[in-house]
């Protein structure tokens, strides 16, 4: 499935300082460097975007959904290469680990939890959805209840929709659990440090490859960087991991922080975490940043992945486009 809106996006109209800026609106074309990715990603340094042509699908209405757990995470990871790699396209595959999975009460205690979901406009999933079942119990699996069948006796077509799973209480339906938990997780941050507790996350990606021994890093250098930065005596941090897209060539990690707060000095505290768990990223060979953009926060590591000559020519077209800087100064790039 799509996951980033570069792939969605078919045409953009701009504002330069030097002039407007409108691409053609076409389905594909070979026409040298896209125009569209040169403005797409490039967090309001070259211009302001004032339209966007973005494709646009139908509203899925065969819906299927399921949590598999595993002993083990690692053979979670191999369960969900093999579905990436399978061109299944499943329209969720998010594989949380054992501590993940406990902290948002989502499926069995201690196990690793798979959330899979397929999803059409068009035509029943039945078939894609048990493959990968098929697959996950092939790496040591345990498929729970597929939520999302038809309504008594209805036939799938054109009109039946898939029923959506009712809320449920944690536990009971893990695919639900998880997304209650995802959903309010960001409105929960600042709540969580008003009571102590500092909660943060940051995210990579990095191919399959390559993926068991920098996740053992990754993870080994988030836990001692939030030991070190945490009061003492003050209960137990957690680093915990989750796979929130993956590509059949390697998934995105995203990790999460929860510890006791250094109070009054919880900004030096995440900086002192951040600046630990951003250079184990980039050392390891990772990117600093999946989907969330890199801004001021992740500046200095930004400049460690990119190519030199890159680094010239995004400030040659900065030149040429915002002569003054002063379209957002100071992200991606520093001003001639």
């Amino acid at each position: 499935m799509y996951t980033h809106i570069d792939d969605l996006v078919e045409s953009i109209r701009a504002v330069t300082l030097d002039g407007d800026w409108e691409s053609r609106r076409l389905p594909g074309s070979g026409a040298g460097p896209s125009p569209d990715r040169m403005l797409i990603g490039s967090e309001g340094i070259l211009a302001v975007i004032t339209d966007a042509w973005v494709r646009v699908r139908e509203r899925p209405i065969f819906k299927l959904s399921a949590g598999v757990a595993f002993d083990d995470f690692a053979a979670g990871a191999e369960a969900v290469r093999e579905v990436s790699q399978s061109g299944l396209n499943p329209s969720n595959c998010r594989l949380l680990d054992a501590v993940e999975s406990d902290t948002t009460s989502a499926g069995p205690s201690g196990k690793a939890l798979l959330v899979l979901g397929f999803e059409s406009a068009h035509h029943p999933v039945d078939e894609p959805m048990s493959i990968a079942m098929d697959a996950a119990r092939a790496h040591g699996g345990e498929p729970g209840e597929i939520k999302g069948r038809e309504r008594g006796n209805e036939q799938p077509g054109p009109t039946a929709r898939r029923d959506s799973p009712a809320p449920a209480e944690p536990g009971e339906d893990p695919v639900n659990a998880w997304r209650h938990a995802f959903l309010f997780a960001p409105y929960l941050r600042d709540c969580l440090v008003a009571c102590g507790v500092l909660s943060d996350t940051f995210e990579t990606a990095i191919t399959w490859d390559r993926f068991p021994d920098f996740h053992a890093e990754v993870m080994e250098t988030a836990q001692r960087a939030v030991a070190a930065a945490g009061p003492s005596g003050r209960g137990e941090p957690r680093v915990s991991c989750r796979f929130t897209h993956v590509y059949p060539d390697g998934p995105a990690p995203y990790y999460t922080v929860l510890a006791p707060a250094r109070r009054g000095d919880e900004v030096g505290q995440w900086d002192e975490i951040k600046a630990a768990a951003a250079d184990a990223v980039i050392a390891a060979g990772g990117t600093i940043t999946h989907h969330h953009a890199v801004g001021r926060d992740h500046r200095p590591w930004y400049d460690r992945q990119r190519p030199d000559p890159f680094s010239d020519a995004l400030r040659a077209a900065k030149r040429e486009l915002d002569p003054e800087a002063v379209l957002n100064p100071g992200v991606l790039i520093d001003p001639a």
